[in-house]
């Protein structure tokens, strides 16, 4: 059984972050809480850098980085592991 995870999405409003928004709900379902994360917002910037974001549109997996958004935008297949 899986357990619900926050999934975090880091998004500067592009056209990719819109795609992995929708990526990560579609993913996430209803068997996950999903937060977007503005990156325009001074505190979130912080927050970001707390997690080590460098790039977006990121995620992070209950407070994990997660490794499918390097290059260009989320892999599915990494995604979907990290919330198995």
């Amino acid at each position: 059984m899986n357990t619900k995870k926050k999934i975090e999405v880091f998004s500067a409003g592009c056209s990719t972050c819109k795609e992995t928004i929708e990526l990560v709900k579609k993913i996430a379902g209803s068997s996950h809480e999903v937060v977007i994360h503005d990156m325009q917002q001074s505190e979130v910037a912080s927050k970001a850098r707390h997690y080590g974001v460098r790039s977006v549109p990121a995620i992070v997996v209950d407070g994990k980085l997660a490794g499918c958004c390097a290059g260009r935008g989320p892999d599915e297949h990494v995604l979907r592991s990290a919330l198995a």
